[in-house]
């Protein structure tokens, strides 16, 4: 995210800064591609920053910004295992997990761990700081949704032992455990169920890429554009910087304890045209080439959104072909 999206976002968070500003706050993951964009905001924010992650799938690279900044602390960590922590924590905002469908195949159990055990750690860590905690789950809990637009109520339509089911059915356990913990030790939690997500920093490289970011690659060096099945199957996407500004608002706004919310673009496209679009920004003379759909691929996904747009004041601001555009130039320049 460039300097002028952090500004960009601090500007429309409006008086939400002023609720960050000396806060203390854990990001887990907080190298990965969501984590390290919401250190760049904290820290300009002036929160005090403490970044822990295992960099199983995150990147120093995407902390370079912040990286030896006063009001920045990095810590190498595992999430699944218990740490402890001298600083007085306000907030800890849990992304810690790897999220590439191609990733389910090849770390399930890293996937289940760091949902599971990690979200424990991360809840035990809140409770003992008497600090907010905000878990970053997602659509997937959804399955392969009958119901669309998506409300928070539709309960899912999760195939348990699918291919997904590791990041799936981890992300729901996930969610009972910041329940329970609410309902035992009355804390102060939310859950954000966030839907596709794409920008700057995201990886294309072996089994972490996801469709954006594969797609804007494999356009850029004219290779063929892969899709799955024959791309009638949709999704909706996300500009990271709509994203941040929710997860922030979500995380330090008053008199949220114990909501779900869905986070999200809710402008529906295929995959198809996903490609057709990419390959247009990108002037690319690669074809689009078809193949297999991987096993419990979701059909349709489409967020309902309502509830983040009235309870956070929040509405995503970027189209979809400027949040591309920014996407591909970040991609030319790496």
């Amino acid at each position: 995210m460039s300097a002028k999206e952090v500004e960009e976002i601090i500007a429309n968070l409006g008086n939400v800064t002023e609720k960050v500003a000396g806060k203390t706050v854990l990001v887990t993951g907080g190298s990965g591609f969501l984590g390290s964009f919401l250190c760049d905001v904290l820290v300009e924010l002036s929160a005090t920053v403490i970044c822990l992650d295992n960099l199983a799938s995150g990147l120093i690279s995407n902390i370079s910004d912040v990286l030896g900044k006063e009001n920045f602390k990095f810590v190498r960590h595992d999430i699944t295992r218990p740490i402890f922590f001298e600083e007085d924590i306000d907030a800890v905002l849990h992304l810690a997990s790897r999220a590439s469908p191609f990733e389910f195949q090849h770390f399930p159990i890293q996937i289940l761990k760091a949902n599971t055990l990690g979200i424990w750690v991360a809840l035990g860590i809140a409770k003992r700081h008497n600090a907010r905690l905000l878990y970053t789950s997602t659509s997937e809990i959804y399955g392969n949704a009958t119901e669309i637009p998506t409300p928070e109520e539709y309960t899912g339509n999760v195939n348990p032992i699918g291919a997904r089911s590791c990041y799936d059915e981890a992300k729901r356990c996930g969610e009972s455990f910041v329940t329970a913990y609410r309902l035992e030790h009355g804390m102060d939690a939310r859950i954000a169920r966030l839907f596709n997500t794409y920008g700057p920093k995201m990886r294309a490289d072996d089994v972490y890429g996801r469709v954006v970011p594969r797609f804007v690659e494999q356009a850029l060096r004219d290779e063929p554009i892969t899709v799955f099945g024959d791309g009638s199957q949709t999704r909706s996407f996300c500009y990271v910087s709509d994203q941040i500004e929710a997860l922030l608002r979500f995380a330090f706004l008053e008199g949220l304890d114990g909501k779900t919310l869905n986070i999200g673009n809710d402008e529906e496209i295929t995959i198809v045209t996903l490609a057709e679009i990419i390959k247009k920004l990108a002037s690319s003379k690669s074809e689009i080439k078809f193949e297999a759909l991987p096993k419990d691929d979701p059909r349709r996904r489409r967020p309902d959104i309502s509830k983040a747009k009235d309870i956070l004041n929040w509405t995503p601001r970027v189209s979809l072909e400027q949040g591309l555009e920014r996407t591909i130039q970040w991609f030319r320049m790496k």
